[in-house]
């Protein structure tokens, strides 16, 4: 009988999923075992037998995740669920649900067969949309996504997801500090680009927003590198972050954020005009920040930042 590894089946250079958000040990939980000449698995959440593909392996150590690492029970998860659109049913199924404690309702909604980033999170918000939930992950291996729907086509990025004991709050009201944000640090965890990030914003919000994009993003930019400048050496008893949603209305973390950009140019004069404000509606910035508040910045590679403002 053929022994068949992870390695091997990832191994091909046109697998577009990879195992980078995995540990060895989550990974080593994989059992591969050989049906008509091919590998196969069991499934984590339904038991059934599953054909051993990268987006399988995936999907299926997302799944273990969930039952050992954030504590949800096996009936809150549901595989390839039917996703409805109205009176219908769509063509395609959710690869990953986790249902309410009322096992009806979808609490998140977890995309992993789409590779692509764009692509992904697209198809994930139409499910969200279709199914109400509140949250939505995407996740190809590597990049994780997870996007916390605040009403029907407004979304923001979350840091995480709840725990089976927390609830969605809890998550977004947890304090950052500067030490925590270096940790956390979405560029060098997860190896996600700049410049992805702000591609993500212009699918979500940029596009549409009716302002200069380079402006806009460059004032967001130069408020959060003041935000970590003064987490250091102003705030230094705590390092709390600011640039940051803390379950504010989109008013206050509009006022919050502006601020933070005011005192950047009062700190670093010349670079913008004293009357400059942020020009992005409350709910577009609110959106934006959230994808930008779990990275660093300050004292990161230039090359980063480079890329990102040369694409823009």
């Amino acid at each position: 009988m053929p022994k068949y590894t992870i390695d091997e089946i990832f191994k091909s250079p046109e697998t577009k999923h990879s195992l980078g958000l995995f540990d060895k040990k989550l990974i080593s939980s994989i059992n591969l075992y050989e049906k008509n000449g091919k590998p196969h698995l069991k499934c984590f959440g339904s038991d059934k037998e599953r054909s051993a593909k990268p987006e399988e392996i995936v999907r299926q150590l997302f799944i273990k995740k969930l039952l050992d690492n954030y504590g949800y029970p096996k009936e809150r998860i549901q595989v390839e669920k039917d996703v409805w659109f109205g009176s219908g049913v769509f063509d395609k199924r959710a690869d990953i649900v986790v249902l309410q404690k009322d096992l009806e309702h979808p609490f998140i909604i977890v995309e992993v067969k789409k590779p692509n980033r764009k692509d992904g999170i697209e198809q994930l918000k139409s499910y969200c949309n279709a199914e109400g939930s509140p949250i939505g992950v995407w996740t190809n291996g590597s990049e994780l996504v997870i996007l916390h729907r605040e009403e029907p086509n407004v979304f923001t990025n979350i840091s995480d997801i709840p725990t089976v004991d927390q609830s969605l709050q809890d998550v977004i009201a947890e304090l950052w500090t500067l030490e925590k944000l270096t940790k956390e640090n979405k560029l060098v965890k997860e190896r996600v680009s700049l410049k992805s990030i702000i591609l993500d914003l212009e699918d979500l919000v940029l596009a549409n927003a009716g302002v200069d994009a380079f402006e806009e993003v460059f004032k967001l930019i130069y408020a959060k590198l003041y935000d970590e400048w003064a987490a250091k050496n102003i705030r230094n008893r705590n390092g709390r972050i600011h640039f940051r949603i803390y379950g504010e209305s989109p008013k206050e973390i509009y006022q919050k954020i502006n601020n933070l950009f005011k005192d950047a140019t009062n700190k670093w004069k010349g670079v913008f005009n004293p009357m400059d404000k942020i020009d992005l509606s409350p709910s577009h910035l609110m959106t934006c920040v959230s994808f930008l508040q779990d990275i660093k910045l300050f004292n990161s590679n230039l090359q980063v930042i480079d890329e990102a403002f040369e694409y823009l």
